[in-house]
């Protein structure tokens, strides 16, 4: 059973697109433990707000399938096949951990957003603080704490219910 965790993202119709993409991964993968829900300005381009979140999941599927399966709902959900890094989205699902696996393929793991990004970061802290980054070999709660959050707004959303 691999210990899997994905950072759920939208910024159009974001209430909506976060739900379904929540409920569509309970569906697929059972129970997930998830994060707060997190509100940050688009970074990289002008947009519209996001809300992210962090979610684990327990399967004993294989990356590649977890991959698939992932791509799969965001597709479901409005997520155009040729969607940019730097834009909106409707519904972005990215895998950040696999276990402790470190690879290139099918996705960069762990991914690089962890520690760059304060909507990735901050939520994963949440939810995984004492587990340990597999290459940095730090805990996400001491990433969190080292974090420039300066550099980056972050507001949770308490008002956000599942």
């Amino acid at each position: 059973m691999a210990d899997i965790f994905v950072g759920i993202g939208s910024n159009l119709e974001r209430d909506r697109y976060i739900r379904q993409g929540v409920e569509a991964l309970q569906q697929q993968f059972g129970e997930l433990e998830l994060s707060p829900v997190y509100e940050s300005p688009a970074l990289g381009f002008s947009g519209p707000a996001f809300y992210n979140l962090v979610a684990k999941i327990s399967s004993p599927l294989s990356l590649l399938a977890v991959f698939d399966a992932i791509k799969r709902i965001e597709f479901e959900h409005g997520r155009a096949m040729d969607a940019q890094k730097y834009s909106s989205r409707t519904l972005d699902i990215d895998i950040l951990l696999y276990n402790q696996l470190v690879v290139a393929a099918p996705c960069v793991l762990p991914r690089a957003e962890i520690i760059k990004s304060a909507f990735v970061l901050k939520p994963l802290a949440d939810i995984a603080g004492d587990l340990v980054h597999p290459t940095l070999h730090q805990t996400y709660t001491q990433l969190w704490q080292d974090f420039d959050h300066s550099s980056q707004v972050l507001t949770r959303v308490d008002s956000f219910s599942f």
